[in-house]
């Protein structure tokens, strides 16, 4: 039996919601494919692939929307097709991709509303839109609110109830940079609160370093897990390593390089960008270092979290 990695370990060990091969069927289509998967309490998890994928197929089935055709889901212990899933349902908040709202309602009265269908005290209401930076709108119809507001909005609801479970689908759609920072500041309180964070996202440089584990959905399939690094790993792609020196160094540089186990070497001018595999990085490392202070300085570039997501999905 193959083993598992420690934090793989982790997640089975305290694991909020649990899915074993998970199926939904759409006549023909397979739109979940045998889906097994652990996410741990606590953690910010983040679920990616491309349109199509699965990704908000999952997500309905793991909130109980829709039944899945074959497998088994858990949230927080309890089987998401059983009788008692309706009381950790109410400990769940749900950003789905494409937020509908009433537009002649202000934004106050929109959470109010949220608020008495979630039995959540209405009074909550201000403090939540206080927390989305909505607080000198909530006064204003939906109608004039911008698509990043009605955005924020939408989260302001997913948060009602203070819930211990977050599902949010494309959450930062429509946020400007300033707003996508403020909506993770408030994902790292939540974390360290210990609610569990489940979240999608096209814009993968935006998650690469914020998600502690994230999984690569393809065909309605679950391709690989882990944290990102685990993922290069894994991968084993190459990485750069970028250079700065004087433009008469270049031929010292290119000679000590062209006797290691290197790719591509890209220079322009002052830099160099070399092209090597992971266990070749400290060898060039240290050749470069034993140049007598030729090398003015040096920047490792690890794969990034698309070129690992191709690698993965295609």
């Amino acid at each position: 039996m193959a083993s598992i990695s420690p934090e793989a370990a982790d997640a089975r060990a305290e694991a909020v919601v649990v899915a074993r091969q998970v199926v939904k069927h759409y006549g023909g289509v397979r739109a979940v494919d045998g889906v097994d998967l652990d996410i741990a309490h606590g953690e910010l998890f983040g679920l990616i692939g491309h349109n199509g994928a699965g990704k908000s197929t999952l997500f309905k089935m793991m909130l109980g929307l829709i039944p899945a055709t074959a497998g088994t889901l858990r949230i927080d212990g309890i089987p998401v097709s059983g009788g008692g899933f309706r009381a950790v349902r109410r400990r769940i908040g749900y950003l789905p991709e494409s937020v509908v709202l009433y537009e002649n309602l202000t934004g106050l009265e929109t959470l109010q509303f949220f608020a008495q269908l979630k039995g959540v005290p209405v009074a909550a209401c201000p403090a939540a839109l206080e927390r989305v930076g909505l607080a000198a709108a909530a006064r204003r119809r939906v109608r004039e609110y911008s698509k990043g507001m009605r955005q924020r909005l939408g989260f302001a609801q997913a948060l009602l109830g203070q819930p211990k479970i977050l599902f949010l689908d494309e959450p930062t759609n429509g946020l400007d940079p300033e707003a996508i920072r403020e909506f993770y500041a408030i994902l790292r309180g939540l974390r360290a609160d210990g609610v569990t964070v489940v979240l999608t996202s096209h814009i993968l440089a935006e998650i690469q370093e914020r998600v502690d584990r994230l999984a690569i959905m393809a065909a309605g399939k679950i391709q690989a897990v882990g944290s990102v690094q685990a993922l290069r790993e894994q991968m084993d792609l190459p990485l750069w390593i970028d250079i700065r020196i004087a433009p008469a160094d270049l031929d010292a540089v290119r000679n000590v390089l062209g006797r290691l186990p290197v790719g591509a070497i890209e220079a322009h001018d002052e830099h160099v960008s070399v092209r090597c595999g992971r266990d070749a990085k400290m060898a060039v490392i240290e050749a470069l270092a034993a140049l007598d202070g030729r090398v003015l300085d040096l920047h490792v570039r690890e794969p990034s979290l698309e070129d690992v997501f191709f690698g993965f999905s295609d």
